[in-house]
């Protein structure tokens, strides 16, 4: 692992064995493992996925160990399904090469190396010397016994030798039960490989020699001190190579590019926000997400480092003009600014997934528009830099809302997590038909020739936004204390807009709720009941209406495969005082 790390620092970032078996594993995961790890996981969904594999191998290779020292084949053995692994998830990949196996080609070939010295080396320091014991001296004038034959019958005998034995442990012979039961048996090997029996004295120590064929002398300390240094060789050579590939990977970091972007201002600013967009009401979402806090859910175990020196847009597929755009050439178009809320289609009912940010980027639909799209087109398959795609439905990108290929977020370069240098912004849509990160390809396609990474794995071809509450305040479980309580939280229903969000307890009449000012239909509404909270156990629901005059739906519905629903549904106790 340690090596694989540092031959991806020195050819491909992304072809760690850890990162190419992650990416895999997300790729082969079904929606409901991938939601199931997103809403227990959250955003560090992908640091517990990396933390299990890193246990797996931790299992795997102290199994490889074990078998190495009962024949070195299998510890080949398991080091090659260790690399096959690899190997088949590095090529497995969106827009990967041979290239990405080599970190785990190296690394496997390095691990049989240590792995035949450390056998080698664990094995001269556990090893017995068998010495076979002296034969018995013959007696002047004695006829050699026959071996086969039984010595209780010989009438030649001496029935004084159990007496007269040589107490010297190389020395074996017959002993009387008495004198075998102070011994206690084991079997071990030999160096040649035959098993004989180690006898080992019992307290006190007996007299005599023990019953047995061998003497075996204890293993020499200085093999043992060869099997530490050798191992620790091994966990320095790890250590020095994990320590030099991070340093390496930090090396090809876009951090400090991204520092040295300067934005150009805004040919159509966004508009002064108005009064009244936050409610000041503690723990209320603030109407703006900071970058900090903004949700991420993508496939990049390692985040793609894009340099906006060598970025290109390819705009291409069915249209009268193919298109290739600079990172340069795109600040110099006229830039919008624009404030979009963002939602993740694995986003449950009271869910995190969803942020609003000030968006700058320029118009999505003029860069279309320029390559002269087709009659017939339907779709944008959408490409990032690592592979993933989305499918965007053009007509949506064209029908005036302010789509943008954003560049911006929150009046800063968007930060790499969030798809530096350049990402796809589009409201309405859920996120993953709409919100590419790292993009650098467009084909205007259609549905039936194309389908993008999600849609290959069952979620909806076309994902509009479905009109939804989120309580926020009080939290769900808490006490509170009686009397004027505020219950608070957003609304969204993006390019539709928020009309009208009502409040209920314990499946009562809806109540009208109070609603924050916004400054367009693109993104979430604060809104706020305030209650006079008796005392005891209350339920409390909320729901909204956009302002096509639809209103939420209480029908409770999973996140695959195209949005959840139902009302949200919180908890609280009112204290009696």
């Amino acid at each position: 692992m340690g090596i694989g790390q540092l031959v991806s620092g020195l050819t491909v970032r992304q072809g760690a064995p850890w990162a190419v078996v992650g990416e895999a594993a997300i790729n082969l995961a079904p929606p409901p493992v991938k939601n199931f790890a997103i809403s227990a996981f959250g955003s560090n969904d992908k640091n517990v996925l990396v933390a299990g594999i890193l246990v797996v191998l931790a299992i795997f290779a102290a199994v490889v160990g074990v078998l190495a020292l009962r024949r070195l084949a299998y510890g080949y053995l398991g080091l090659a399904i260790f690399a096959a692994v690899g190997v088949a998830a590095a090529i497995s990949l969106p827009k990967a090469n041979l290239g990405w196996a080599a970190p785990t080609v190296f690394g496997a070939l390095v691990a049989a190396f240590f792995l035949t010295k450390l056998t080698q080396r664990a094995l001269d320091a556990t090893a017995t010397t068998a010495i076979p014991p002296p034969a018995a001296p013959e007696r002047p004038g004695a006829q050699a016994p026959d071996t086969e034959a039984d010595p209780e019958a010989d009438p030649e005998a001496d029935p004084a030798a159990d007496t007269e034995a040589d107490t010297d442990d190389t020395r074996a012979g017959p002993v009387s039960p008495a004198s075998a039961s102070a011994w206690t048996r084991s079997s071990t090997r030999d160096p040649a490989g035959e098993v004989g029996d180690l006898w080992t004295p019992r307290d006190p120590a007996p007299v005599g020699p023990p019953p047995q064929t061998w003497t075996y002398r204890p293993p020499d300390r200085t093999t043992r001190r060869r099997f530490l240094v050798a191992s620790g060789a091994a966990v320095g050579t790890t250590a020095v190579a994990a320590f030099a590939g991070r340093e390496l990977n930090a090396r090809q970091s876009v951090t400090q590019a991204r520092s040295t972007v300067r934005l150009p201002k805004a040919a159509d600013p966004a508009p002064p926000l108005p009064a009244g967009v936050n409610l000041n009401i503690p723990n209320l979402s603030p109407y703006v997400t900071s970058n900090s806090s903004f949700y991420r859910v993508d496939t990049a175990i390692v985040l793609p480092q894009v340099d906006p020196a060598s970025w290109q847009l390819r705009i291409h597929g069915m249209v009268e003009r193919e298109i290739s755009i600079s990172f340069a050439q795109l600040l110099r178009r006229p830039l919008i600014e624009h404030y979009v809320t963002l939602t993740c289609v694995s986003d449950p009912v009271e869910g995190p997934y969803i942020g609003n940010a000030k968006w700058l980027g320029a118009s999505l639909a003029d860069l279309i528009r320029s390559a002269r799209p087709r009659a017939g087109a339907t779709q944008l398959l959408c490409t990032s830099v690592d592979g993933f795609t989305s499918g965007t439905p053009i007509e949506v990108v064209l029908d005036g809302r302010e789509a943008l290929l954003a560049v911006a977020m929150n009046g800063t370069a968007l930060p790499v997590e969030h798809g530096f240098p350049a990402r796809m912004v589009v409201p309405g849509l859920y996120g993953y038909v709409s919100a590419t990160k790292w993009v650098t390809d467009i084909k205007v396609t259609t549905y039936q020739a194309e389908v993008a990474y999600w849609t290959q794995r069952g979620w909806s071809a076309q994902a509009p936004i479905k009109t939804e509450s989120r309580i926020d305040v009080p939290l769900g479980g808490a006490s509170v204390k009686r009397g004027r309580t505020a219950i608070a939280g957003v609304a969204w229903a993006q390019h539709r807009g928020i009309d009208a969000v009502e409040v209920r307890v314990d499946s009562g009449p809806w109540q009208q709720a109070t609603l924050a000012a916004v400054p367009g239909v693109d993104t979430w509404r604060q809104w706020a009941y305030y209650w006079d909270a008796p005392p005891g156990n209350h339920v409390i629901e909320a729901r909204a209406t956009d302002k096509t005059g639809y209103t939420q739906t209480a029908n409770q519905a999973p996140p695959e495969p195209n949005g959840a629903s139902g009302y949200p549904s919180i908890q609280v106790t009112v204290k009696s005082s």
